[in-house]
């Protein structure tokens, strides 16, 4: 791509943002984002509203807490678009590459939030409760992790988040052997994360290879602007890439912090964070302070998007 500055891009966020009542304040105030919502409803059989918006214990298990979150942020992405606000690229981590693709028109939102809630089922069900974890791993190098893992079988790196910060992943026993020689090693910290399996494992890949079946059945639309995919940080410019590389996604490392310096470095100075919390924001300030990122999270960042 041309390298000139002042580009725009619109970023999502993965699982492990989601909190309760989160989304709302678009629901309430725009009738869009609420149709959205009662649509992805009908769709699902599920009951976003109390999902979203009422305490429950269903929106942390990864079966529900993808569609939710997707749901989120593309109420959120439609009432931006409907302002005539638009980026010039995309990427979303994990679960927010969906949201990523359909902000990038290559996918309707409804279409989006079917593949994520049979995805989440997917993931959930891919490998025994118990048998698979992750950890994120804090001030160590990434040729470091990689080279004490690759003496390690049944673990593996899961996303490279951003510099010293990076997340592994694998069966239970693997990741907590891997965890003590990597503390050992110097990392500042381990630590395990609150998930139900070893996602973006090679244990995964059944689950990858049955999540191809689910998105034949998607509409897939020409994408209006490229989109950065986690599994090579290269820019996607023809949607008839998405499908494999989705399905490759779950069971391969998130490539964000790559994607992140190949925007920057194609001219990105300003990234719009949407979605629940401040995670990616954080991301980039280890990357690179000088550029910009804005939110929206909540109703009043719209105003403040005009």
């Amino acid at each position: 791509m041309e390298n000139h500055t002042g580009k725009t891009a619109w970023i999502f966020p993965g699982q492990g943002v989601q909190k309760c009542g989160m989304g709302k304040d678009f629901y309430e105030q725009s009738a869009l984002a609420k149709e959205l919502f009662e649509q992805a409803s009908q769709l699902l059989n599920l009951d976003m509203k109390a999902l979203c918006f009422e305490e429950n214990e269903k929106l942390d298990q990864t079966e529900y807490t993808q569609a939710a979150l997707v749901t989120v942020c593309l109420a959120m992405t439609e009432v931006l678009r409907d302002r005539g606000l638009a980026p010039d690229m995309t990427a979303g981590l994990s679960l927010g590459e969906y949201c990523a693709i359909a902000a990038a028109q290559g996918m309707s939102p409804l279409d989006a939030v079917l593949a994520v809630r049979k995805r989440g089922i997917l993931m959930q069900n891919a490998v025994p409760s118990g048998q698979g974890g992750m950890a994120a791993v804090l001030g160590l190098d990434k040729e470091k992790i990689e080279q004490i893992l690759s003496e390690e079988d049944g673990v593996s790196i899961a996303n490279y988040n951003c510099p010293g910060q990076i997340v592994i992943t694998g069966y239970t026993g693997a990741v907590e052997e891997a965890s003590k020689r990597l503390t050992q090693a110097g990392a500042k910290r381990v630590l395990p994360l609150n998930v139900s399996g070893p996602f973006h494992s090679p244990l995964l890949e059944e689950a990858g290879a049955e999540l191809e079946s689910v998105l034949e059945k998607v509409t897939w639309k020409p994408l209006e602007v490229p989109y950065v995919t986690n599994v090579t940080a290269e820019y996607v410019t023809e949607i008839c890439q998405a499908r494999s590389l989705l399905s490759r996604q779950v069971s391969s490392p998130v490539c964000w912090e790559q994607s992140m310096e190949r925007m920057i470095a194609d001219g990105v100075t300003t990234f719009v964070e949407i979605g629940p919390g401040k995670t990616l924001a954080g991301f980039l300030r280890k990357m690179d302070k000088s550029v910009k990122v804005l939110h929206v999270s909540v109703w009043k960042d719209v105003e403040k998007m005009m």
